[in-house]
């Protein structure tokens, strides 16, 4: 299907995957990126992304300073930037409660301010993971409401999963298959089109939103209970003295052996997309068994991996109680500066308990985000000190570099969680 000639887009949210998204469509389209977020807004129009998801440079080379052009990505807080666009694209986060119950509220403010600009022909798109119907039953109503528009007489919408990998410069937005839907049929071919205008990888057309939501929280519930699957079988080998690592090495010779790895599980993503699908499985009556037991399991790892760490400092005559430890890495993932939903806090806060004191490093994690989020110092540059025990939390390319020799004291402990270091490390998960 062949797009208007005029194509005006609203990225609504920029974050890890709204402003790949946007820097994306400014190569051939007329975008306007909104957030409320000031203090990012500015970093951005100065040319840099402080979630290192898009370079400098690529940034730069898009960035307008006049949002009335063809073509080029124009960032700003005012929501009457976004005004004349006729493509709302929805890229807010959608995180769980500390009950683990779906929290709505970014998807219900910026539906708020979508509608506050919303015309008869517009098209609103949502990519923010969600379970099957909080668009058209959830966010579809508060743009009726707010904007006094009919759905599907004088606006439509769409919706389009995000696949943003944070940290991955390989399986970038443009690399990654692309699902769309619409809200009626003639809608679905025309955001088809549109991201296919920019997505070299292709685009999979989903018959219905419903079908595109579910699509996308499977994948994350599906990939979070294969990890919880060899997490259990870590805690199994590790029982009988049995490397867990040797033993998936071995049975990957297989070739349809899935190659998941045991660890900790958090991000925006896999540790609260199972969640969400729950959720509504109980809202039909069912209690999903296996989601909630592979998420229990995920989310019992940060103990487990703390009450290793202790055992085996015990088994080398290092004192507990007052021990320093160094823990290499906050952030929820490797080359990544988002601290959301990490689980390396867990790991930190059960050895605390265990009364040994924690230093943390991480040289991509911002020391403002990680006090807010989880009230805890975190050092931006390597420690002088020796430390009792090295635990490497997150595999840092900077990390893997690293002397540990220096850090050690006489019978240090190493610890690798993430199983990249080899003989270096007295034991792995």
């Amino acid at each position: 299907m062949k797009l208007e000639n005029k194509v005006r887009i609203a990225v609504i949210g920029l974050g890890y995957v709204g402003l790949p998204l946007a820097r994306l469509f400014a190569t051939k389209y007329s975008v306007v990126g909104f957030d409320i977020n000031e203090s990012r807004v500015n970093s951005l129009k100065s040319g840099t992304d402080t979630t290192l998801e898009v370079e400098d440079d690529v940034l730069q080379n898009v960035l307008i300073t006049n949002a009335d052009v063809d073509k080029g990505l124009y960032c700003t807080t005012s929501i009457n930037d976004i005004a004349d666009c006729n493509y709302y694209i929805v890229t807010v986060p959608t995180p769980v409660d500390r009950n683990n119950r779906p929290d709505l509220t970014p998807l219900y403010k910026s539906s708020e301010t979508v509608g506050k600009v919303l015309k008869k022909g517009d098209i609103v798109v949502y990519e923010s993971t969600v379970y099957p119907g909080v668009t058209e039953e959830q966010c579809v109503p508060v743009l009726e409401r707010v904007s006094g528009l009919v759905f599907n007489e004088d606006f439509f919408a769409g919706y389009s999963p995000e696949r943003i990998n944070p940290g991955d410069k390989e399986h970038t937005v443009e690399k990654i298959l692309k699902v769309t839907s619409g809200s009626t049929p003639e809608i679905g071919l025309k955001v088809d089109a549109l991201y296919k205008s920019v997505i070299t990888a292709g685009t999979h057309l989903a018959p219905t939103i419903k079908v595109a939501e579910a699509a996308k929280v499977i994948e994350n519930s599906q990939r979070d209970i294969n990890i919880a699957f060899v997490n259990e079988l870590a805690k199994i080998f590790n029982l009988m003295n049995i490397d867990t690592q040797e033993v998936l090495e071995a049975a990957s010779t297989k070739w349809n052996f899935l190659p998941f790895k045991p660890g900790l599980v958090g991000g925006h993503c896999i540790g609260v997309d199972p969640y969400y699908l729950a959720q509504r499985a109980q809202e039909f009556g069912y209690h999903p068994e296996i989601i909630l037991a592979g998420r229990r399991l995920n989310d019992s790892m940060g103990e487990y991996v703390a009450s290793q760490i202790v055992k085996l400092m015990i088994k080398k005559g290092i004192s507990v109680n007052g021990a320093e430890l160094l823990m290499l890495g906050i952030t929820f993932k490797e080359n990544c500066p988002d601290v959301r939903n990490t689980k390396i806090v867990d790991v930190v806060k059960a050895l605390k308990d265990y009364g040994i004191a924690v230093t943390i490093f991480d040289p991509l994690a911002n020391v403002d985000d990680v006090i807010k989020e989880y009230n805890l110092i975190t050092l931006g540059s390597i420690p002088n000190n020796k430390f009792d025990a090295i635990v490497l939390g997150v595999s840092h390319s900077e990390f893997l570099e690293l002397d540990f020799a220096s850090l050690q004291k006489d019978k240090s402990l190493i610890y690798d969680v993430k199983g990249v270091l080899g003989s270096l490390a007295d034991n792995r998960l």
